[in-house]
C-alpha cells in the first residue's frame, strides 16, 4: 500500500534485522522499568499527575524516535518511549475503577476499552497507511497527546487515593466538584461526617505501605502470587496467539484491523456476564476456555497446514482466538485492580504488569518447541491456563463488595470464601433460602390470600 517502514528506510532487513529486535527490546525493556517506576510514583503523588506525565514521556519518546537515525539513538529514544508504554493505560484502569460503585465497575470499564480502544487499533493501520511512512504515523499518533494535560481541568484526582493517604479536605473537594457536575446538593454536614468516618477507619493504618508489605501477611501473600502467575499465563498466551498467526498472505493493515474488532465484542461479553456470575467464575472460567480453545486452534492451524490452507479460515481462526484471550485478559485486568489495597495499587497493578510482560520472553522458546514435537506448544500452553483458572479459585470474589483500602483489609478480605464459593451461586441460596423462609411462614390455608 505504499507504506514506507522504518525497517526498509533503514535497510534494517536480512543480515541487519537484528537492529529492529533489539531496539524494540530496548522498548520492552523501558516498559518494565518505568511501569514499576511510575506505578510507584502514583502511590506517593496521585493517579492523575502520573498519567499525565506517562503520556507526555509517550509523546516524547515517539517523537524523538523520528531523529534516531542510527542504532544507539533509536535504542534509546525506543526505551524513553517504552518507558510510558503501560502506565498511561494503567492509571487511566485505577482512575476509572476508583471513581466507579460495585455495580458499574465493569460497565465503567469495558466500555472504556471496549469502545474507545477497539476503535483506535481499528484505527491505526489505516493512519499509518494514510500518513505514508513510519515518520508520519508516529508524528500523527503522538501530537494529540498534547491535549492530556488539560485533564487537570476535567479529570478530578483519584478519591480512594485521597482517602489512603489521609488527604481528607482535597478528598471532600473532588466530591464536591462532582456533585455540582451531577447538579446535586450535598450538606456540608455530610462531609463533615464523612471525613471523621474516614479518619476512624484509618485510625490504626501504619504510615507509608510498599508493594513488598503484599507479601508480608500469608492471605494476601498468595492472592498476589496467583495474580501474577495468572498474569503471566494470559499475557503468554496472548503473545503466543499473536506469533502463531504470522504470514496468513493478506495485507498486514488489514489483518491489524480484523483482530482488532474482537475487542468490542469480548468487552460487551465481559459487561453482559462479569456482573452476574461474578469475577472469580468469569476469571477461571475465561482461562479454561482460552486454554482449551488456543489448543484447539493450533491443531487446527496445524492441519490447514499439512493440507489446504486457506486464508479466510486462518484469519477466522485468528480473530476468534483474539477474542478469547481478549475476554481473559481483560476479566483479569480488572479482578487484579480490584483485589490489590488502594494503598499499594498503583504499585501492586504495575508489577502484575510487568510480570505478566516479562514472562514473554519465554513465548518464542515455547514456539520453538514445535520443531521437537508439533502440538507441543498448544500443550504447554493448555497446561499453563488449566492451572491458571484453578489457581483463581482460590481468589475471593470481590464482586458487590467494598474493595480493601488499607493493607489489613486485603489481609480479611472474602476471609470466609471458599474455592467453590461463586457469587451467583451465593444469589441462587440466599433466593431459595427467603422462598423456604416465606413458605414456612404462610398458614396452612392459603386462600387468606385472596
Amino acid at each position: 500500500m505504499g507504506y514506507e517502514s522504518l525497517s526498509s528506510e533503514m535497510d534494517w532487513i536480512c543480515a541487519d534485522a537484528w537492529k529492529l529486535t533489539l531496539g524494540q527490546s530496548m522498548f520492552f525493556v523501558g516498559s518494565v522499568i518505568g511501569t514499576l517506576t511510575l506505578g510507584c510514583l502514583a502511590d506517593i503523588v496521585g493517579r492523575l499527575p502520573i498519567l499525565i506525565v506517562a503520556n507526555l514521556i509517550a509523546m516524547a519518546g515517539n517523537l524523538l524516535t523520528i531523529l534516531g537515525t542510527d542504532l544507539t539513538l533509536f535504542c534509546i529514544f525506543r526505551l524513553i518511549s517504552g518507558f510510558a508504554t503501560d502506565s498511561n493505560f494503567v492509571m487511566m484502569y485505577i482512575l476509572v475503577m476508583e471513581y466507579m460503585r460495585p455495580s458499574l465497575r465493569t460497565l465503567g470499564l469495558s466500555i472504556c476499552i471496549g469502545m474507545f480502544y477497539c476503535l483506535g487499533s481499528m484505527a491505526a493501520p489505516w493512519i499509518a497507511v494514510l500518513t505514508g511512512s513510519w515518520r508520519g504515523f508516529l508524528l500523527s499518533t503522538s501530537l494529540p497527546l498534547l491535549l492530556v494535560p488539560l485533564f487537570y481541568l476535567v479529570v478530578p484526582e483519584s478519591i480512594q487515593w485521597l482517602i489512603a493517604t489521609q488527604k481528607y479536605d482535597k478528598a471532600v473537594s473532588c466530591l464536591k466538584r462532582v456533585a455540582r457536575f451531577n447538579g446535586k446538593e450535598v450538606e456540608e454536614s455530610a462531609f463533615e461526617e464523612f471525613i471523621e468516618e474516614c479518619k476512624y477507619s484509618q485510625q490504626n493504618q501504619k504510615a507509608s505501605p510498599h508493594l513488598l508489605h503484599l507479601f508480608k501477611t500469608p492471605r494476601l501473600r498468595r492472592h498476589t502470587l496467583i495474580l501474577f502467575f495468572k498474569s503471566m499465563v494470559i499475557t503468554l498466551c496472548y503473545d503466543a496467539v499473536s506469533r502463531n498467526v504470522q504470514g496468513l498472505g493478506i495485507s498486514p493493515f488489514l489483518m491489524f484491523s480484523l483482530s482488532a474488532t474482537a475487542i468490542l465484542p469480548a468487552c460487551l461479553l465481559i459487561i453482559a456476564l462479569q456482573d452476574r456470575i461474578g469475577r472469580k467464575a468469569m476469571a477461571s472460567v475465561s482461562l479454561l476456555l482460552s486454554g482449551v480453545f488456543i489448543s484447539g486452534t493450533g491443531g487446527l492451524l496445524f492441519a490447514a497446514s499439512a493440507s489446504s490452507k486457506t486464508t479466510k479460515l486462518l484469519v477466522s481462526l485468528s480473530v476468534i482466538g483474539r477474542f478469547g484471550v481478549t475476554v481473559a485478559y481483560n476479566s483479569g485486568a480488572q479482578y487484579a485492580t480490584e483485589l490489590i489495597p488502594t494503598c499499594v495499587r498503583g504499585q501492586g497493578v504495575a508489577a502484575v504488569h510487568v510480570a505478566g510482560y516479562a514472562f514473554t520472553f519465554f513465548s518464542a522458546y515455547i514456539l520453538f518447541t514445535r520443531s521437537i514435537f508439533s502440538p507441543l506448544p498448544e500443550i504447554i500452553l493448555g497446561v499453563l491456563s488449566l492451572l491458571g483458572a484453578g489457581l483463581c479459585l482460590l481468589l475471593p470474589e470481590t464482586l458487590n463488595r467494598t474493595l480493601p483500602t488499607s493493607l489489613d483489609d486485603g489481609e480479611n478480605f472474602g476471609k470466609n470464601d471458599r474455592w467453590y464459593s461463586f457469587s451467583f451461586l451465593e444469589k441462587r441460596t440466599q433466593s431459595a433460602t427467603t422462598l423456604a423462609t416465606q413458605n414456612a411462614k404462610m398458614p396452612s390455608d392459603s386462600s387468606v390470600y385472596f
